[in-house]
């Protein structure tokens, strides 16, 4: 029998940040950047536990936070000149929204 490993959430952002950094990631708002990604991630993570027990607006206030992170590691990754980096982190924000949308959070 086969099992299917699932990979962390945060895992195409990080390898698009360590492929594409090298040795920038060395700077004080990168390492802040991976920080925010990781805080999103498990943001996002306690949203979906939210969701099965069906509390709306612990979602809600979850998403916006997730989304939040995003948008600050976004900044910083451009601070530190990883813009290439930040284009994976608009298309996570982009599908928090469209979380955010399915729960009706806006």
């Amino acid at each position: 029998m086969t099992t299917t490993r699932r990979l962390p959430l945060g895992w195409p952002i990080a390898a698009a940040l360590l492929l594409s950094a090298g040795p920038v990631l060395a700077q004080p708002a990168c390492i802040g950047a991976q920080r925010k990604i990781d805080e999103a991630g498990a943001l996002r993570f306690q949203a979906r536990q939210d969701a099965r027990i069906g509390d709306r607006d612990r979602v809600c206030d979850n998403l916006g936070d997730a989304e939040d992170r995003y948008e600050d590691a976004r900044d910083r990754l451009e601070d530190c000149g990883l813009g290439v980096a930040s284009v994976d982190l608009k298309s996570a924000i982009r599908s928090v929204r469209q979380e955010k949308r399915v729960f009706r959070c806006d």
